[in-house]
């Protein structure tokens, strides 16, 4: 039996006494009477308590079945035949626990302040129309199946369609722990190639779509914005037409002058609802700028030449003539392409960020 991870002592990616203690400082801390004063610091505290609560019992889980696995391996060891009952009823707990040992070891080497964040992520097409266009659509199905399977909410900040198909952009949130560490590995230019739907003639064609994602931005993360530096545009929102396209200047761009960063919303057909959108879209892209900038400074430091993750290809989905999904930077390959692009990028994910963090 194949696992997808390479098993370690509990003790090397969990320590419990630490946890435990953690844990106590932090409830004897919400018990003040002016803990909630500080919204922001009060919220980021209670997040803390449920990610020490959640990996204190999966480790008692975890813990349980790795000593019922040793317990059958002995009596197995001795000859006994309920050794064998017992391993063949673990089976399927030990493929559990491999995926949640490997999740929890993501955690981690997920270090950054920004990576236990919400996520808000942009899919644009490249040059070609609509066969980019549609390619561009078909990523952000498969985004939104990944955050199902993993339980996060997703929430469709702004979307714009295609006259033909496909989307001309599309901007979502990602709400759950570790969203931004887990998506910040899709940034990047994804390739699709095959047999165009939207060809008479059945050629090959090869499309592209950029992916990018920034962590969320909350009230404890300074990320100051001032509106002298602003120029914000109002317009009608554009669509397929019909009952639910605006008829006022609902639709709102926001130019942030010293960066160059335009962000549109055009979802609601409240002016304010798009504008504060808009605003958190801004805040998170600003954020995300800012943190490469020092990324890229202390690579110069270091003498180090770093990947340009803005415009590089970082993976290819051929669906002719064979079918097959690689990816570029860390090699890994799989010929179920139906699974990928219906959501099954924990594989990829993981390669990545391990890769990383080696």
């Amino acid at each position: 039996m194949k696992l997808q991870r390479n098993w370690k002592p509990l003790g090397g990616i969990f320590d419990l006494a630490s946890d435990t203690a953690r844990l106590k400082e932090l409830e004897e801390a919400t018990a003040h009477p002016d803990f909630w004063k500080n919204q922001a610091q009060a919220q980021t505290k209670t997040r803390e308590i449920s990610r020490i609560k959640r990996s204190i019992e999966r480790y008692r889980r975890v813990s349980k079945i790795v000593s019922d696995l040793q317990a059958a391996s002995e009596l197995i060891a001795e000859g006994d035949a309920e050794g064998e009952a017992l391993m063949a009823e673990s089976i399927p707990d030990l493929h559990a626990v491999d995926r949640e040992l490997s999740e929890w070891e993501l955690e981690t080497i997920l270090g950054d302040q920004a990576d236990i964040r919400n996520a808000i992520v942009t899919i644009n097409p490249g040059a070609g129309g609509v066969e980019s266009q549609d390619w561009a659509q078909i990523l952000l199905r498969m985004y939104l199946r990944w955050a199902e399977r993993r339980g996060y909410y997703t929430e469709m900040l702004d979307q714009q369609l295609a006259e033909e198909a496909g989307i001309k952009s599309a901007t979502f949130a990602v709400e759950g722990e570790y969203a931004y560490g887990n998506l910040k590995s899709e940034s990047g230019v994804h390739r699709l190639v095959r047999i165009s739907p939207y060809d008479a003639s059945r050629r090959r064609h090869t499309s592209f779509a950029s992916v990018f994602a920034f962590p969320e931005v909350e009230d404890d993360v300074e990320a100051e914005i001032e509106e002298k530096d602003l120029r914000i545009d109002t317009f009608r929102s554009s669509g397929a037409g019909g009952q639910h396209v605006n008829v006022t200047d609902s639709a709102v761009r926001i130019t942030h002058l010293p960066s160059g960063i335009v962000v549109t919303c055009q979802n609601e057909r409240s002016q304010h609802k798009n504008r504060a959108t808009a605003m958190r879209i801004l805040r998170a892209k600003l954020y995300e700028l800012e943190k490469r900038k020092k990324e890229e400074e202390m690579a110069k430091l270091q003498g180090e030449k770093k990947e340009i993750a803005w415009g590089s290809q970082i993976r290819s989905y051929v669906l002719h003539p064979y079918r097959m999904v690689k990816d570029h930077r860390t090699g890994l390959e799989t010929g179920n392409t139906d699974a990928v692009l219906d959501g099954d990028l924990d594989d990829f994910i993981y390669a990545y960020l391990m890769g990383k963090a080696e």
